[in-house]
């Protein structure tokens, strides 16, 4: 096994044992910072249309056979050896595993405020 498969295995574990129900929806508000910080920060590394750069694509596509408990522990803890920072520091367990979610079912645009 590859130190990369063993790492995937031990994330995917690791939110299975904690627990991995679908938390409580973020506020109105929290969730627009979330899809805010995800296609902002997230996407210097990853696009700013979520399609790939210096980190991979995080398409519905891309992410199909990814469970969410999955890509929820990789936004928490991070991939030691590569460019992927954790995030712990930022979001709680839930707000991760939201954004993982959103992310399986293809991420929402950034609302844009009206002016007049």
């Amino acid at each position: 096994m590859t130190r990369t498969a063993f790492l995937a295995l031990s994330l995917t574990l690791a939110a299975a044992a904690a627990g991995a129900q679908a938390p409580a929806a973020p506020t109105p508000e929290r969730s627009a910072q979330l899809v805010r910080m995800v296609r902002q920060d997230c996407g210097s590394c990853h696009g700013m249309q979520l399609t790939g750069g210096l980190g991979p694509a995080l398409t519905r596509e891309a992410l199909a056979a990814k469970p969410p408990e999955y890509l929820a522990a990789i936004i928490t803890h991070g991939l030691p050896g590569t460019p992927m920072p954790p995030w712990s520091a930022l979001l709680t367990p839930g707000e991760a595993r939201w954004i993982a979610e959103q992310l399986a079912n293809g991420f929402p645009e950034e609302a844009r405020k009206q002016t007049r």
